[in-house]
């Protein structure tokens, strides 16, 4: 067992009386296809060696007693009174009780106590995993047998009603459907998955933080997918038809620019450029070329600059010193943006040389002490057995 699990289980036993289940829950990185996922377009993300881990069990009566190890805070709440409240985390916990009562499943109290080693508002979906990962424990202590999508989609629901941040479906999917050395093209509109190989142990995925945190619900992001629903209002119009950007094609999208405003044609741009690239990538993943895969990854982040609108000064500095550095086939900025972390992929040779420039990067640029992960791509959310 991990010395993480072993001391969220430890500190359990110490606040609480129940015998609890354990439960690892992971974050995941997004190779590439970021603000698709809402748009039922593709993405492509994988669970990864960082994650938050659970202590669980059950109670007699409706008293919901919470613990976040990493932040050495506590939070009480009524099961039977589910309101938002401070701390934010506790949302994340309570709106899973909300969704499973809304189904009418009779919700007890309980006794929970996580924590772990994914940081917190950095794009690695730390809230997915809050999430998830507390739904499938409750999942397994009441026998309610819901499937990994019937999670995911609950657990979706919890961060869109609850928490109240509009999110796509990805970060749920991709925390419960991982699979080791694997990542996942999921198509959001149907939900339909294949996985792709990705365990070259030539190339490592790093992340490196930027340390501008964002508040999902309080950026921009419900702003671009406002955007984009008036996007596909306006090509309504002319094509019934579609759905969403998903329908669109770029010359559609160009033999309409003048019905909308320049900051509109840029978002839906960037979608339907995003989706050829999702696909374009998963090509290169099956022909193992990860020089043109690192590619795409620039122009996703060239993108999401510039048409989406969602980088800042610090993402784009991390992702500009990559030129630079010789090892780096590819590096965006990924999560929501507006802060978090850069994926890059790094040949193995030359990581110790990639850490030592970037970390000059972070003294001299960003005048602040590097935070870098090396990750690994890992199973999705699972039971730990003693």
């Amino acid at each position: 067992m991990e010395k993480l699990a072993i001391q969220i289980r430890k500190k359990f036993g110490e606040l609480f009386t129940g015998e609890p289940i354990l439960v690892r829950s992971p974050g995941r990185v997004n190779l590439i296809g970021e603000h698709t996922d809402y748009n039922e377009g593709f993405v492509l993300p994988a669970a990864i060696d960082r994650a938050i881990y659970f202590a669980v069990s059950l109670r007699n009566d409706a008293s919901c007693r919470f613990y976040a190890y990493d932040l050495n805070e506590s939070f009480q709440c009524d099961a039977k009174a589910l309101r938002k409240s401070d701390p934010s985390w506790a949302n994340y916990l309570m709106g899973v009780l909300d969704q499973l009562q809304q189904l009418g499943y009779q919700i007890p109290g309980v006794e929970c106590v996580f924590g772990g080693n994914i940081p917190i508002a950095s794009g690695l979906s730390s809230s997915a995993a809050l999430e998830a990962g507390f739904a499938f424990a409750l999942n397994l202590l009441l026998g309610l047998n819901l499937e990994p999508l019937e999670l995911a989609r609950l657990a979706q629901r919890a961060e869109n009603e609850f928490v109240g941040v509009q999110c796509g479906i990805m970060d749920q999917f991709a925390n419960l459907f991982g699979r080791k050395e694997r990542v996942i093209r999921l198509d959001c509109r149907t939900l339909e998955h294949e996985y792709y190989p990705f365990r070259n142990q030539d190339v490592r995925v790093v992340l490196c933080d930027s340390q501008v945190s964002r508040e999902l619900n309080t950026s921009e992001y419900n702003t671009r997918r406002q955007q984009c629903e008036q996007a596909v209002a306006i090509l309504q119009r002319s094509y019934p038809d579609i759905r969403s950007l998903r329908d669109v094609t770029l010359q559609m999208l160009l033999d309409h620019r003048e019905e909308m405003s320049e900051v509109i044609f840029r978002r839906a741009k960037y979608v339907i450029e995003e989706n050829e690239r999702v696909l374009e990538a998963c090509r290169m993943l099956q022909e193992d070329d990860l020089t043109a895969f690192g590619e795409l990854m620039y122009a996703s982040h060239a993108g999401l600059r510039d048409d989406y609108e969602v980088s800042c000064d610090e993402l784009d500095l991390l992702v500009n010193a990559t030129f630079e550095i010789d090892g780096v086939l590819g590096a965006r900025l990924m999560g929501a943006g507006f802060g978090g972390c850069t994926i890059n992929l790094v040949q193995e040779e030359k990581l110790n040389h990639f850490l030592e420039q970037m970390e000059r990067v972070y003294h001299e640029q960003l005048m602040r002490e590097p935070k870098i992960y090396v990750t690994g791509i890992e199973s999705g959310t699972s039971l730990i057995v003693e």
